[in-house]
């Protein structure tokens, strides 16, 4: 797949096929969204894209706000070439380029900038000057500039459309499981063991700590039945979120303890699966009550995961959903 920043000297190829979004998460709706992108450039001999921004236009038009994503860049680049994709346009997203009229942004864009001959895009697309842009006004707009406007239908999961917006709030209030339905995938993070307290060696529960990007969603303070990614293999694990309350520590991280395990993690980049939520965050009065209930939460944590044919690594496999 090839990547660039801006539009290219000329369109690309004779038939570009395209979508449009920044598709954080790459759940199942984006994954039925670039899949129609890549098959119906195969049926046309055409060219397989999609268009992005960075940054997030959010940070152009609401200066201060942070947002925080579900997943990588290069997860993305990663999921986009995985399905077929042959062309990753990012634009710059500029106060010039929101200043576009619905009208500006397919002529300079679609139609000069790349030349789009089909394009896309979910059934409540909007787009141009304060999102003023239609569905309706893009199959009129695609008729003057010779291209076919192809809405494509949300994919529902438990009765609701998914989208990005669901799929942080489920896991910010810790509902994983539904959350994993939306993607397709467990949420994932990925960072770096960093030194700890040791504390948890001393319990008998070592742990890799990591400290997670402030631009990342955090699933709910708490624990966690967990899958844990090293060096290629998958392991069982329980993990914690949160900010350590019984021993009023302040930063808020991840910690992870990997099942019948002893591995040296320091320095590594380790990925971990949220399968399940054991329980919410607690204070314990005691170290004592902290290791009773440690106890308790690995039982879970391992029954959990325990529910999956024997084989949890099967979660990490994709599952496109239901439309």
């Amino acid at each position: 797949m090839n990547i660039s920043r801006g539009l290219p000297p000329a369109p690309l190829g004779s038939f570009p096929v395209l979508t449009i979004g920044n598709f954080d998460g790459q759940h199942v709706g984006h994954r039925a969204l670039i899949k129609a992108v890549v098959e119906n450039a195969r049926r046309f001999d055409g060219l397989p894209m999609v268009l992005s921004f960075d940054p997030h236009p959010i940070q152009v038009l609401r200066p201060g706000t942070v947002p925080k994503f579900l997943s990588e860049a290069q997860e993305k680049y990663d999921f986009f070439e995985h399905l077929g994709i042959a062309e990753l346009i990012i634009l710059p997203f500029t106060h010039a380029l929101a200043a576009l009229t619905p009208n500006q942004f397919v002529q300079q864009v679609l139609h000069d900038g790349l030349g789009v001959r089909q394009l896309f895009v979910g059934e409540n697309f909007v787009f141009g000057k304060g999102r003023s842009g239609t569905i309706q006004d893009l199959h009129r707009l695609g008729a003057l500039n010779d291209f076919v406007v192809q809405p494509v239908t949300p994919v529902v999961s438990g009765g609701a459309v998914v989208s990005s917006t669901r799929i942080r709030t489920c896991v910010t209030t810790g509902n994983v499981v539904e959350g994993r339905a939306c993607l397709g995938r467990p949420y994932r993070l990925t960072s770096t063991v960093i030194e700890g307290e040791k504390r948890g060696s001393e319990m008998g529960w070592p742990t890799a700590n990591l400290r997670i990007p402030s631009y990342r969603v955090l699933p709910a303070d708490g624990i966690y039945a967990t899958l844990t990614e090293v060096d290629g293999d998958c392991h069982a694990s329980v993990a914690y979120i949160g900010k350590r309350q019984t021993f009023q520590e302040g930063e808020r991280l991840l910690e992870v303890h990997i099942f019948d395990q002893t591995l040296n993690l320091y320095g590594k980049d380790i990925s971990v699966s949220f399968i399940e939520q054991v329980r919410e965050d607690m204070t314990f009065l005691s170290v004592d009550n902290l290791l009773k209930q440690m106890d308790q939460d690995g039982a879970q944590a391992r029954a959990i995961l325990g529910k999956y044919n024997g084989n949890p690594s099967n979660l990490l496999m994709v599952n496109e959903g239901n439309s």
